[in-house]
């Protein structure tokens, strides 16, 4: 009966979540059966869910890019088009598609057209070296890559059968010119290619690259999501149906995907910019009225960097939500920025390999910043010790989550560590007496000094709170007095003026002793992936 209750529970949540977002609301009943004989065929993978957009909301905007705009009614004839033309190439179910797009029309129309098709869709990530992802693509063997014309000198050493560009400025001439989706879609369309397809007998696997921040990426297979993913997600995070999202986090990342996929459920208008300026992000956040705000936090600082008569100018009055997440917020970003815009910051914490683990809401944000918030629906996290044990209530451990959208394992073998069917996301942290769970670093980035144990990440945010100092990373290196200690890289603000002493003093004013870093290093900014994140590795290099 327990088990029974339990079950009614998780499904009544489930349904007041999904009615509050408006996406379970009336249809009539032409539409209602329309749908659901596409999910019936089709599922709710991307070829499935944009469908029934195209049937729900044909005339809405569905992308807004800098080419303008597309409506769901048009992103379905085209995607169908483009499904045709990659089939007449010999693209097949289970094939391999790789993508290397920023964030355009393109990286939507590809993706729903191999989804269409029953292949896999491998994600590269555009600030990978040449290297990186000729190991990848070795590794995981598509037979199609889709990529923008930038990318073109980047890819050259990158063996495949067939090459289509997704955004290029102008049209490529010439015997051995790849074609583009644009012709691709032209022809097919002419030759009567953009009605409807049969379904595949097989539901193509969407695989999203891990960061490579500490070596070769993985391959994470990551699960369709639909409305489980879609449940855990809005039951902390008020999204709703038909609002106008900027996704700025790169959509090829899990946080920006996750939204891509959302916008299949919702119905959101994906805006768009290939590239990512913190001036024309707050123009373009009004000019399009965006309810929603997609970013990574490395965003959210270089928008609060801007001269204060910049940011005056804009108030953001339509703006409802700001989905943070790639990594913490550092400091008092978060009061920095609710300040100024508004009570409008969530920000989500997880991995590629579990999605979102917990989220903090504005309230959160408020009361405790340095958290991670709360688990949203049917997500279970324990913190575990080295041998998998559960420790005593708000001491450290290991982090370790259960849910519906943990990945099972990496495509070229391997997995995270898994006690109980929970898996780790490689942090440590600790449930706090507020029951917000606290992450307190990576657990490979702890270093012990003088028999003392130091995160990076606490150092990071005492410094970051300091007036002059704009960005920091620390890391541990060698020491052969203390076995480890700290090494802290420091940008200041463009007016920011303080030295290393005076920096070590405001450490030793806010955290132990201990916990000072032994060397503070000047740098004019620090190196990131695409994502946001701090490449340490190179600074460990340095």
């Amino acid at each position: 009966m327990s088990a029974l209750r339990t079950k009614a529970s998780d499904a009544g949540t489930s349904l007041r979540v999904l009615v509050r977002s408006g996406i379970v609301r009336p249809y009539s009943p032409k539409v209602l059966a329309g749908l659901v004989g596409t999910l019936r065929a089709w599922g709710t993978a991307p070829a499935g869910g944009f469908r029934t957009l195209a049937l729900r909301a044909p005339d809405q905007p569905g992308v807004v890019d800098e080419r303008g705009v597309l409506t769901w009614g048009e992103l379905h004839r085209r995607t169908n088009a483009l499904a045709a033309a990659l089939r007449e190439q010999g693209i097949r179910e289970g094939d391999g598609v790789a993508l290397m797009c920023r964030n355009h029309r393109g990286f939507v129309e590809a993706s729903i057209a191999v989804s269409k098709l029953g292949a896999d869709v491998l994600y590269l990530n555009t600030a990978f070296a040449g290297p990186q992802l000729a190991d990848v693509v070795e590794r995981e063997q598509p037979r199609v890559l889709v990529h923008d014309e930038e990318f073109t000198d980047l890819l050259a050493g990158v063996d495949v059968e067939l090459r289509v560009l997704a955004w290029v400025d102008d049209e490529p001439t010439g015997p051995d010119a790849p074609p583009t989706i644009d012709g691709l879609v032209e022809a097919a369309t002419a030759a009567g290619g953009d009605a409807d397809l049969s379904p595949p007998g097989r539901e193509g696997r969407t695989i999203i690259l891990t960061s490579g921040t500490t070596g070769t990426p993985k391959g994470a297979p990551r699960p369709q999501g639909g409305v489980p993913a879609a449940v855990s997600l809005l039951s902390r995070m008020p999204l709703r149906a038909g609002w106008r999202c900027y996704v700025a986090a790169p959509l090829f990342h899990t946080w920006g995907f996750a939204h891509y996929q959302l916008a299949m459920l919702l119905g959101t208008t994906l805006v768009l910019r290939r590239r990512f300026d913190p001036a024309e992000a707050l123009a373009l956040l009004e000019e399009e009225r965006c309810t929603s705000f997609v970013v990574i936090p490395v965003m959210l600082q270089r928008i609060l960097a801007l001269p204060a008569e910049e940011l005056d100018r804009h108030r953001l009055r339509d703006l409802q939500v700001v989905a943070s997440s790639g990594s913490a917020l550092p400091g008092d970003l978060a009061l920095e920025w609710m300040d100024r815009f508004g009570d409008n910051l969530y920000s989500t914490y997880g991995s590629t390999e579990v999605a979102w683990a917990s989220i903090a809401d504005p309230t959160d944000l408020r009361e405790a910043p340095g958290s991670a918030g709360r688990l949203p629906h049917a997500t279970v996290i324990r913190i575990l010790d080295e041998q998998g044990r559960p420790v005593p209530d708000g001491e450290p451990g290991r982090i370790f989550v259960g849910n519906d959208l943990q990945i099972e394992g990496y495509t070229g073998g391997g997995a995270k560590e898994v006690v109980d069917g929970l898996m780790s996301t490689g942090d440590v942290g600790r449930f706090g007496p507020d029951g917000r769970l606290y992450v307190e670093g990576r657990d490979d980035e702890m270093i012990v000094s003088g028999g003392e144990n130091v995160f990076p990440r606490e150092v990071e945010d005492c410094l970051v709170r300091h007036e002059a100092v704009s960005e920091v990373a620390a890391v541990g290196v060698p020491d052969d007095d203390f076995g480890k200690r700290l090494r802290a890289f420091v940008v200041l603000t463009a007016d920011g003026s303080v030295d290393e002493e005076g920096l070590k003093d405001w450490v030793r004013a806010n955290l132990a002793r201990y916990k000072v870093p032994r060397e503070i290093v000047f740098l004019d900014e620090l190196p990131r992936n695409a994502t946001g994140k701090v490449l340490k590795r190179e600074l460990d290099a340095g």
